[in-house]
């Protein structure tokens, strides 16, 4: 079975008091314009996730909350627009008063091992609020910090670091381009060996705007009235799949359909998922995958670009077409989705946005996901090594994350954090359950 026991872990930490890190050296102060890409309503809120980082005897006597407060700081010289503050001009359009503020710092000890944490370190993560606090007045899009970072030391000499972001500013990658840059500093060098690139206008709309492709995420006339997922009674649960269960998938479509991992995967999840919800068979439901757009440019994004450059394709069909169809009939969706991110869809969306008000994704009936497989969050490195588990903390109801991880036999695999109702994850459960045993069933 793919699914990983929850830890039921309970713990506290000792906050130190709260700091604001500022460049170590003085940045222009100007305004930055964020691009229309960056903007738009489905990027304006918080993100959260974390690094773990087991013990490291060659770092005895290193204080990690010191060296990443002061590899922050260094950082921020670079990348010194996330020191400062989210301002909305006319028409919403967002740009950052390069303030020098500085961004957000707290220093914590636990009172736990993070060998406790269990055999696979994976969302949700126990007493999430005590190793990311969620300082009051400080979460806004606007007006506030752009970053929070906790820095929580355990009882073996491990660590996690906690980090809240703004979306509207980066992507995955360009956090990650960030994240990197303080590993560097913190183990010595004096720049970032990627410099950072702001250039934002390279994803504006054009002038004047046209839409030239079909764009279902945006659709907000099809599905308005689909049922709605209730929020409340939520259960996060995060499944694992290795070789086992992608094997055990792959039996279930024909040898000569061409799909990769994440195909089949989101397929699966995608079929799972809209069954356990039952709804009605002439029901919209859309599949959104999240497409890292950069190289799909001609020339690509410059190297060094840590703004948001994200394609989301979305492939539409009913809950009864899906349902009562094979499974490869899901896969060719997906990719059919995957297959719309061009240069010139990203200049289609970007006009969308401007035309349209930077109007969110139609999140009625759709599934959102997210591959960070590639995203390389485990490789950041503060001179303790790779981290144990890097990525952000959970899924939503409408959102999942593929992460990186290894099961307890140390096989290489893809976390998957999934949110739903509890009555709807007990069907969801049953329903990969009955897909993996296929295979084993058939064997028997």
């Amino acid at each position: 079975m793919a699914l990983l026991p929850p830890t039921s872990l309970v713990f506290t930490v000792q906050r130190h008091e709260l700091e604001l890190v500022v460049p170590t050296k003085p940045t222009p102060h100007e305004y930055k314009l964020l691009s229309d890409i960056d903007d738009q309503e489905g990027h304006r809120f918080q993100i959260r996730g974390l690094h773990l980082y087991m013990n490291n005897p060659s770092m005895q006597g290193k204080d990690p909350a010191k060296v990443i407060r002061e590899a922050l700081a260094q950082a921020l010289v670079f990348y010194y627009p996330f020191a400062g503050r989210l301002r909305e001009g006319p028409n919403r359009k967002l740009m950052v008063d390069c303030t020098g503020e500085g961004v957000l710092f707290i220093e914590a000890d636990a009172d736990v091992r993070l060998e406790e944490f269990g055999d696979v370190v994976c969302p949700p993560f126990p007493c999430m609020d005590e190793l990311l606090y969620d300082v009051p007045g400080s979460n806004d899009v606007l007006n506030c910090p752009l970053l929070l970072i906790q820095v929580t030391r355990f009882k073996c000499g491990g660590f996690i670091f906690a980090h809240r972001f703004n979306h509207t500013m980066s992507d995955a990658v360009g956090l990650i381009q960030f994240m990197y840059a303080m590993g560097e500093m913190a183990r010595g060098a004096p720049t970032p060996s990627i410099q950072p690139v702001w250039e934002r206008h390279l994803l504006n709309a054009r002038d004047p705007p046209l839409i030239t492709c079909v764009h279902h995420e945006f659709d907000h006339e099809t599905a308005t009235n689909g049922t709605i997922m209730p929020t409340d009674n939520l259960i996060h649960r995060s499944f694992f799949f290795g070789p086992t269960q992608i094997s055990a998938l792959r039996k279930l479509v024909p040898d000569n359909l061409r799909c990769s991992t994440f195909d089949i995967l989101s397929a699966c999840l995608w079929l799972c998922r809209t069954k356990a919800l039952e709804l009605g068979p002439d029901e919209h439901v859309r599949f959104i995958c999240i497409v890292n757009a950069r190289f799909k440019f001609d020339p690509p994004l410059p190297l060094g670009y840590y703004g948001n450059a994200l394609g989301n394709p979305a492939a539409l069909t009913t809950a009864g077409k899906l349902c009562q169809n094979p499974l490869e009939n899901a896969i060719e969706l997906v990719k059919q989705s995957k297959a719309k991110v061009t240069e010139e869809y990203m200049k289609s969306t970007a006009d969308l946005l401007v035309i349209r008000g930077r109007r969110n994704v139609n999140t009625v009936g759709s599934f959102l996901v997210s591959d960070l497989t590639r995203a390389r969050f485990r490789e950041v490195d503060f001179g303790w090594g790779k981290a144990e588990f890097g990525g952000p903390i959970s899924g939503s109801e409408i959102i999942s994350f593929y992460t990186p991880s290894k099961n307890k036999r140390g096989e290489d695999g893809i976390v998957v954090p999934v949110c739903l109702p509890a009555p709807v994850m007990e069907r969801f459960i049953k329903e990969l359950d009955r897909m993996l045993k296929v295979d084993a069933a058939a064997a028997g």
